[in-house]
């Protein structure tokens, strides 16, 4: 989405006001993909799952359900109106993170560095102990900013492999391990890859109880037809968001 866009980016900008060129003008792009970094993180780690169960609930997410701070969780213990906002909150946070990677340093270096440090930002939140969410829903939308053909694929993907299994973690690893072999085949830049690698290893990572379920037969369902109240307590299953 933010190849469409005229590649217009601060760091550039900069360059050509102070006449940079050699050692300057690379210290200028270090500093940019510091900040994108920096910005990325900082946004990330705003946790909508733990802000709206203390705002509306007066609750904590990660002290309930699977104990995860993702939409998921939100969904099993608190129903679909509180995942839905925090869905959407995740959504934007992760488009306004890699927005402003892309101003600051470009879609092919700001853009991905500061994607991916939102999703960081997500599963280690600086506000919140570092115990946050699985960064599903977070990496969706910087695929989406970065390269929609890519969100397309995983979006098909995500919805197949629920719709089939029922397993949200599922679909969620499975899209993840998409994600790097996707941008190589339709966005095949240095960074863009890169971050799509390291994305992929960390919400491999955050996945790692739900891998165990899964190969032991534990793993838990989704359904949109039950509802739990918050004072229950649900199965530690499902992937986050």
């Amino acid at each position: 989405m933010l190849r469409m866009l005229p590649q217009w980016n601060l760091v550039q900008q900069a360059a050509e006001w102070l006449e940079l060129s050699g050692d300057g003008a690379l210290f200028l792009s270090a500093l940019g993909i510091l900040l994108s970094a920096i910005i990325g993180y900082l946004i990330g780690s705003l946790n909508s799952a733990i802000i709206i169960s203390r705002l509306f609930l007066h609750r904590d997410i990660r002290a309930h359900g699977s104990k995860n701070a993702g939409a998921t969780n939100m969904l099993r213990t608190y129903g679909t109106k509180y995942a839905v906002m925090t869905l959407a909150l995740d959504m934007l946070k992760a488009a306004v993170a890699t927005a402003l990677g892309f101003w600051i340093a470009s879609v092919f270096v700001g853009a991905p560095i500061a994607g991916f440090f939102c999703v960081f930002g997500h599963m280690f939140p600086v506000y919140y102990r570092f115990k946050g969410g699985k960064g599903v829903a977070c990496t969706a939308i910087v695929a989406l900013m970065i390269d929609p053909w890519t969100f397309l694929v995983m979006f098909f993907c995500f919805f197949a492999i629920v719709g089939l299994t029922r397993f949200v973690s599922l679909a969620s690893i499975m899209c993840a391990f998409l994600y790097p072999l996707l941008l190589n085949a339709f966005f095949p830049a240095g960074w863009v890859v890169l971050m799509g690698v390291m994305t992929t290893a960390f919400v491999i990572f955050m996945h790692r109880e739900n891998i165990k379920r899964l190969y032991n037969g534990k793993e838990s369902k989704i359904s949109f037809s039950r509802k739990k109240k918050a004072a229950e307590e649900p199965d530690a299953g499902g992937g986050e968001a």
